[in-house]
């Protein structure tokens, strides 16, 4: 196994830091994802942030070529170890100066940096030293020992995806949602009716990526004030300011939607929405209401 992991570092490497360093080089998404990581901080510029990142990718590159083209030689794997450690230092110092922003590993992640971050460089760090020391090629390897080549790079190739919090929308949502389909929410039967199925957070997230919530937002003032169901719609209730030339008046805003709408429900949400006066209760607002699909006048009832 020993002789496997230090034959074959030098692709597994070279595949990991040719895909992160692809990334952050050519892709577009390596300046709008600038501004979000712990190197922005540092360098108090996502201008600076972004060429950093597409230098780090640049190198990162150079390396994988060099692990490719030159396996057994010990330059490619210490200057892999040597990134790995850098890596720690830089994942170590932004997760203490700027907890909430992202490592800008692979510039397509935008989630802060948690441990998998870490377990990530460890590796580069690790596969480095081994392929430093390897004592052969690792076409020598595959070639000699095909069957065990082929069963480690499989290995190796799951580890890295499940410490790349960027793959997650390709492999652990879909899992997720497969759960809940088969087994069901978690909550499902602590409440008395088919909505409890669905948590009132989903059905906010649902509702803030509506077209009748992009309407509306202009007069929202509030986070969520209260919800409840009716006759098969969840009521979320909000408060918020109807203005016009003349005056600004409080109103209460009360979007419904399906109780049982998720994002993996086919098609828009059917979403309904209505403005009342606050005091009166009475509907305000005709000519916004005008412009929000799928509009019809909800009871303010709990």
């Amino acid at each position: 196994m020993l002789s496997l992991t230090t034959g074959l570092a030098p692709l597994v490497l070279a595949g990991l830091l040719g895909w992160t360093g692809a990334v952050k080089l050519f892709s577009r998404g390596t300046v709008l994802a600038a501004p979000k990581t712990a190197l922005a901080r540092m360098l108090s510029s996502s201008e600076r942030a972004a060429t950093v990142l597409r230098g780090v990718g640049a190198a990162e590159l150079l390396i994988a070529a060099g692990l490719l083209a030159l396996p057994a030689h010990p330059v490619p794997g210490t200057a892999a170890a040597l990134l790995g450690a850098g890596f720690l230092g830089y994942l170590a110092y932004g997760r203490a100066l700027a907890p909430e922003s992202s490592c800008g590993c692979s510039a397509d992640e935008d989630t802060p940096i948690t441990w998998r971050a870490f377990a990530r460089a460890g590796v580069v760090l690790a596969g480095g030293a081994a392929a430093a020391v390897a004592p052969a090629s690792w076409w020598s390897t595959v070639s000699g020992r095909p069957a065990g080549s082929l069963g480690f790079l499989a290995a190796a190739t799951v580890v890295l995806i499940a410490l790349s919090a960027d793959l997650d929308r390709w492999w652990l949502l879909p899992l997720r949602r497969a759960r809940l389909r088969v087994f069901g929410h978690p909550l499902f039967g602590t409440g008395t009716g088919a909505a409890d199925r669905v948590p009132v957070a989903a059905s906010v997230e649902l509702l803030e990526n509506s077209l009748a919530w992009q309407a509306a937002s202009p007069v929202v003032r509030s986070s969520l004030l209260d919800h409840w169901e009716e006759d098969g719609w969840r009521l979320l209730l909000f408060s918020g300011v109807y203005e016009t030339t003349e005056s600004a008046r409080p109103v209460s805003v009360v979007f419904a939607l399906d109780a049982t709408s998720t994002r993996d429900t086919p098609g828009d949400p059917a979403v309904r929405v209505t403005f009342l006066d606050a005091d009166s209760g009475e509907p305000v607002g005709t000519e916004l209401l005008n412009a929000v699909p799928s509009r019809k006048a909800l009871p303010l009832a709990g």
